[in-house]
């Protein structure tokens, strides 16, 4: 495999396990929260950025490169509230669909088919996450009055009664 691609997915490698980790830490955020759901969809995310890591790696090691993991700096343990901790997942999920993308072009240029075609998976990956973060933020958004979401569910329990004479 073409060094400048190994390097590239190399870097990605990386950047899925430091992803992870931003996850975990704020798993722990909204733990503190009392937000055990919220705590667990973290979770669930946290374990998807290693798994997306080690495929990253078995891909490396199957064509034949050298895997390299290095460290990173810590993540953000603070955060203002559930809303931010979503907004800022989102603006780091665009970040990782920027870096897939560049991986994309470098195997283009390089005339790689096979990684290619291994690429285009974590592209598809890319716009799942987008959504599911990006509805999380609208939902957070739609019941970020607590009053409003009991309304709406009040509202939704309403029934036409015929007038009867």
């Amino acid at each position: 495999m073409n060094q400048k691609l190994v390097d590239a997915i190399n870097d990605q490698l990386n950047y899925e396990i430091e992803s992870a980790h931003i996850y975990l830490a704020m798993a722990g955020y909204v733990g503190t929260l009392g937000l055990d759901g919220f705590e667990n969809w973290l979770m669930v995310q946290y374990e998807e950025e290693l798994a997306h890591a080690k495929k990253f790696m078995a891909y490396i090691n199957e064509r034949g490169g050298r895997v390299s993991i290095r460290g990173f700096e810590d993540p953000n343990n603070d955060f203002s509230s559930l809303l931010e901790v979503f907004e800022v997942s989102l603006k780091h999920e665009y970040t990782v669909t920027e870096r897939i993308n560049n991986i994309m072009t470098v195997a283009h240029e390089v005339k790689d088919y096979a990684a290619i075609s291994f690429l285009g998976w974590y592209v598809e990956e890319q716009v799942e996450e987008e959504d599911n973060f990006g509805k999380m933020i609208d939902k957070i958004k739609l019941v970020k009055d607590a009053g409003l979401y009991i309304l709406d569910q009040e509202a939704g329990q309403r029934v036409f009664v015929p007038i009867v004479k």
